[in-house]
């Protein structure tokens, strides 16, 4: 199937060689698309890139950025524009755990707001206007479950991402931009593996709490991500998509 991404534009945030974040940007290069990667670790960033280079696709351009700087999503959306032309594709794939006591000052919650919803927001707002110049554009976050089990200042940020893309999608929609959120499972990434170090705690969990009775792979969820970019998708907005091998619970 083609899905008409040829000569498109992207920036992922969050992109890694190990993760879902670096995942999305191969997936998004093999479909044709010019990608800018985005993340504190430099090195990282070039290894994934010289990796896409390898496979035949678009050089990506590599932009080291450190989201918890509050000048960062203007000057990284600027570098973006000034590399690519412009940005049609906006991924969020950078965020983390942020497990916090009952009596946890509010800085740490702030620390996880940031990282979690506020950097995303303003760098989404950042590259709005583009987007709604061209007419097309899409704005896809990798979030988190909406069962949490502790008390997780991510959980509530990505709550806020998946409230504020749904507000934020009925105002721009009729500009052809679309917003989406998905809801990734225990996808193998270096976070999962610090979480579950070992093969055998793994398969155990899996088999206890995943119908599918696996972890995920990055490319499983980069492949959904690549889909909701693409013009197949023009019809889908405002989602939040598990993709989880069907550990979610309850059908909410």
């Amino acid at each position: 199937m083609d899905l008409y991404l040829s000569g498109k534009t992207a920036l992922v945030t969050g992109a890694s060689t190990r993760g879902c974040g670096g995942a999305i940007a191969a997936a998004l290069a093999r479909e044709g698309v010019a990608v800018a990667i985005t993340a504190r670790r430099l090195e990282s960033l070039k290894e994934l890139a010289r990796k896409i280079k390898a496979e035949g696709c678009i050089e990506p351009v590599v932009l080291a950025a450190d989201l918890y700087d509050p000048e960062t999503p203007e000057r990284l959306a600027a570098q973006a524009r000034r590399q690519l032309g412009r940005v049609d594709i906006l991924v969020h794939a950078a965020g983390g755990r942020r497990e916090v006591p009952l009596d946890a000052p509010r800085e740490k919650w702030e620390e996880g707001m940031v990282l979690n919803f506020f950097r995303l927001r303003e760098l989404t707002l950042a590259l709005l206007p583009g987007m709604i110049e061209h007419k097309w554009g899409r704005v896809i976050s990798l979030t988190g479950t909406s069962e949490p089990l502790t008390l997780n200042v991510a959980n509530s940020a990505k709550a806020a991402v998946h409230a504020w893309s749904k507000g934020l999608s009925r105002d721009v929609g009729k500009y052809g931009i679309t917003l989406h959120c998905i809801q990734p499972g225990r996808i193998m990434s270096e976070q999962i593996v610090g979480r579950d170090p070992t093969e055998e705690a793994r398969r155990e969990f899996a088999q206890r709490e995943i119908p599918v009775g696996r972890f995920g792979n990055p490319e499983e969820l980069a492949d959904i991500v690549t889909f909701l970019a693409s013009p197949r998708a023009n019809y889908m907005t405002g989602t939040v998509i598990p993709v989880d091998g069907g550990i979610k619970r309850y059908a909410h």
